[in-house]
């Protein structure tokens, strides 16, 4: 991606179902939990850079022992900082000590036999160490201390939070996952008190009354009272201090979560490859936590899937196919080169199908699994016609002619290279913006001088400025006679309010192309009207709102838009004729069939909460609102 945004955060859980001493006997290690959790969060990486942190349980501790231990980093190297830390209290330990899990669990932190990590990457406000999950809500019961971590954001943080204050609790923090926590709390509680009040009349003492409410302990009940009224896109996992945990997922399925689970171990992640590579499984014995459902680990080891929301239309985020988590997942890599195969027909009709001279390359890194996809589509479309050239020849024994029709291949060049070392933390913006045009260089002598036409492949256009600055000013040193950009995705249209951080429209080149096209054909009064309709939409019932601008795409066709956007993102004096081409609706649907959340690129907001966040931006874009819309 040129453009770099911040996404989902990551999660990692593991459970283990087995005594500490059972990992020594058979892995020669205590550390086995630690291990498998280090790993899952290094694996996923990708989706956290503003700190990772982790928390562990010890199952089965007498009062007076610390049960709960947590350790948070911000610091630039998170997660070594993070595992180092952890570790320090184990460094001078002898030999003995270190190979006798019963006296490492009694004595030292972190070696509980439930642990939870997460990675942060903060779509907005500040990233001090206070920000960075998990959070700790303790209380002497234990049954009621929690422990939660998120990959989520909610689009009606407000509403929960005043919920909460007439409830007559007094949050310390406005923020998702204060709230999110007090309100799963607040839930646990009651849930925790109305078991004690069962046992009490009974005759059981308080001590006795205590493994009745672990055994009793309805999770899922309390998240279906906590979650009611959640809208947005989550991931939430917590853990109880006696022991259980749970991971509950949207209705919509928006957020990804995946376990794996055997006799050994339960193991939750966000990206099902991390599984893979951490547990040496195979994806096949991976499953994927359904939408509205949690997966709950009671204190004793049953695992058990219990719907806490009604379901909705599944409706997974495709950002995170075409983008956001890593491309070694084997539905994600066939799903990516897919996007790129998509693209064939219109690629081939913009170079008018004269192969001979042009030459196709990618923006690196990650839309390099999309252009396999479309090189593979060239070569198909190459091998049909070679096919055919073969069965046009008047006579099939001129070796000569075959093979110059054979020959035939797409030039495929890797022409763009990311200068990984550049560095522009320059303050002043005439001075960095000279460096911003040199992070990217480029491989010389292999286009022809005003010969050749450029395609390059990226897999999304959000803002367009690095194009703009920087990859297409850089393009324009080979001389080619055109430069064509394809992206993968679609036009990226709307906000996102589920996870992603894109909240404000006029940071969308594809919505400042719409709004020139109106300005320049007279249209300004639309633009008034959509104001007045997303004023008016947002007015309504909470669940009745409406995507208040949706119709103002409906002006001009998709092309019209992709030209628009060329001519913004060309830069001045370049000299050549620069084209966009992006990925249609349709295009994206047929590559990534099960994950159709698309609402960036249509509008199509799967909770009241995005219709009320798109009118938001609307009416912050009409009043020059440079703010977040949520």
């Amino acid at each position: 991606m040129s453009d770099q945004i911040k996404h989902e955060c990551g999660l990692a859980l593991v459970r283990l179902l087995k005594p500490l001493e059972y990992y020594h006997q058979k892995y020669g290690t205590a550390f086995y939990g630690l291990q498998k959790l280090n790993l899952l969060l290094q694996k996923q990486r990708n989706r956290g850079q503003d700190g990772a942190g982790l928390a562990t349980i010890k199952l089965d501790i007498r009062p007076g022992q610390k049960y709960i231990s947590r350790r948070r980093s911000n610091s630039s190297n998170y997660l070594q900082d993070l595992f180092e830390s952890v570790y320090t209290h184990f460094k001078d330990l002898p030999p003995e000590r270190i190979n006798d899990p019963v006296w490492l669990k009694a004595n030292k932190p972190f070696m509980g036999e439930l642990l939870l990590g997460h990675l942060r990457y903060g779509t907005h406000g500040d990233n001090s160490i206070e920000t960075v999950h998990p959070f700790i809500r303790e209380n002497n019961w234990i049954s009621r201390s929690l422990v939660v971590a998120g990959n989520f954001n909610l689009t009606n943080i407000t509403e929960l939070f005043d919920k909460l204050v007439s409830l007559g609790q007094y949050p310390k923090v406005k923020s998702d996952t204060v709230t999110v926590m007090e309100k799963i709390g607040h839930f646990l509680d009651e849930e925790v008190q109305h078991l004690f009040n069962w046992y009490k009349p009974e005759g059981h003492n308080q001590m006795e009354i205590n493994p009745l409410i672990f055994d009793n302990l309805n999770i899922a009940r309390v998240l279906k009272k906590a979650a009611k009224k959640f809208d947005g896109g989550y991931v939430m996992a917590g853990m109880i201090g006696h022991g259980d945990a749970f991971i509950l997922r949207d209705p919509n399925g928006i957020r990804p979560a995946f376990f794996y689970q055997d006799d050994e171990i339960v193991a939750v992640a966000s990206e099902r490859p991390a599984l893979q590579t951490a547990l040496g499984v195979r994806r096949t014995d991976i499953q994927e936590i359904n939408p509205g459902s949690a997966l709950i680990i009671k204190h004793h080891g049953e695992v058990k899937q219990e719907y806490c929301i009604e379901p909705g239309k599944k409706l997974s985020c495709s950002f995170e196919r075409i983008y956001f988590s890593r491309g070694n997942d084997y539905d994600i890599y066939q799903e990516r080169k897919n996007l790129g195969r998509q693209l064939v027909p219109a690629v081939l009709e913009a170079v008018n199908f004269d192969l001979e001279n042009t030459v196709f390359s990618y923006i690196p890194n990650t839309s390099e699994t999309a252009f396999y996809g479309l090189t593979e589509g060239l070569h198909d479309y190459l091998n049909e016609k070679k096919t055919q050239d073969i069965l046009q020849l008047s006579t099939h024994n001129d070796k000569e002619q075959i093979k110059t029709i054979l020959s035939q291949k797409p030039r495929i060049e890797k022409l763009v290279v990311k200068d990984e070392k550049m560095r522009t933390f320059i303050a002043n913006d005439q001075i960095r913006g000279g460096l911003v045009s040199h992070i990217y260089d480029v491989t010389y002598g292999i286009v022809r001088n005003h010969l050749d036409t450029l395609v390059v492949l990226d897999d999304s256009i959000v803002r367009g400025t690095t194009l703009r600055d920087s990859i297409i000013k850089i393009l324009n040193t080979l001389k080619p006679a055109k430069i064509i950009v394809v992206s993968s995705a679609p036009q990226i249209r709307f906000p996102d309010c589920y996870g992603i951080d894109m909240s404000q429209l006029g940071k969308f080149v594809a919505f400042n192309a719409l709004v020139e096209l109106l300005h320049e054909d007279g249209k300004e009064y639309l633009l008034d009207e959509a104001f007045d309709r997303c004023v008016f939409e947002n007015s309504k019932q909470f669940e009745e709102i409406q995507n208040g601008m949706t119709n103002l795409y409906n002006q001009y066709p998709y092309e019209v838009i992709s030209a628009k956007i060329a001519q913004i993102l060309t830069p001045k004096n370049i000299g050549i004729p620069v084209e966009i081409i992006f990925q249609s609706l349709e295009g994206l649907h047929q590559a990534c069939p099960d994950h159709k959340g698309d609402w960036y690129f249509s509008g199509n907001y799967p909770t009241p909460g995005g219709n009320r966040v798109v009118n938001n931006a609307f009416i912050n874009f009409m009043q020059k609102k440079e703010v977040r819309a949520y």
